[in-house]
């Protein structure tokens, strides 16, 4: 398997992340993104969205998205489960990796990309309002995770899962693109404190 990857943008870290929890080891593309690279007819071949991370398996086949990914690995080895085990489990994993995914991480680069330079695209169409409204679903989302994780230890549970990965990777790139967390939010930091001290969030 061949990953692509760019250490500079957020949903590779996540894949990077449960490579690490799972203690599997690929090959790594290192894809420049900020030079638009991801944009090259070569790297269209693999992807047409123009997006890391991708998957490459050995005979050829490309996985994209992050949440297909995750699942093509989680097939290939079990264990750590972070995709839930039980039917019930496997469910709240999926609904909180999506709640977390649209309403923090989405949003974080919805508002990089609409209400500031971006990555300096001249081409994007850009809505500054809307911008700022994904800014404010950013703040709304944490405020629900923070009441949500005064009832449990992680975003969908008991066990550490892969919508903590994508919890933690979207609080951190909101955070770099100017978006702090709330003040208060002791659950959610509890949380965040004891999730970025995991090995694999230096992944």
């Amino acid at each position: 398997m061949k990953l692509y990857d760019c250490k500079d943008v957020v949903n590779p870290r996540r894949i990077r992340m449960v490579l690490a929890e799972k203690g599997m080891s690929v090959e790594t593309v290192q894809v420049d993104v900020p030079k638009g690279e991801q944009r090259s007819a070569a790297f269209r071949k693999l992807n047409p969205l123009a997006a890391v991370p991708c998957l490459e398996l050995d005979d050829g086949a490309v996985i994209s998205e992050c949440a297909a990914i995750a699942r093509y690995l989680e097939a290939s080895q079990p264990e750590p489960r972070l995709l839930g085990s039980t039917p019930k489990e496997q469910a709240l994993v999926s609904m909180w990796q999506r709640r977390v995914e649209d309403g923090i991480l989405n949003a974080a680069t919805s508002f990089f990309h609409h209400a500031t330079p971006g990555l300096g695209e001249t081409d994007r169409y850009r809505n500054a309002d809307w911008g700022q409204a994904n800014k404010k679903r950013v703040a709304e989302t944490m405020d629900w995770l923070d009441r949500e994780l005064g009832n449990r230890a992680y975003v969908a549970g008991d066990g550490f899962s892969f919508a903590d990965i994508t919890a933690v990777c979207g609080i951190d790139i909101a955070k770099m693109l100017g978006i702090e967390m709330p003040d208060g939010h002791r659950n959610l930091r509890a949380w965040h404190a004891r999730v970025s001290a995991r090995p694999s969030a230096a992944a």
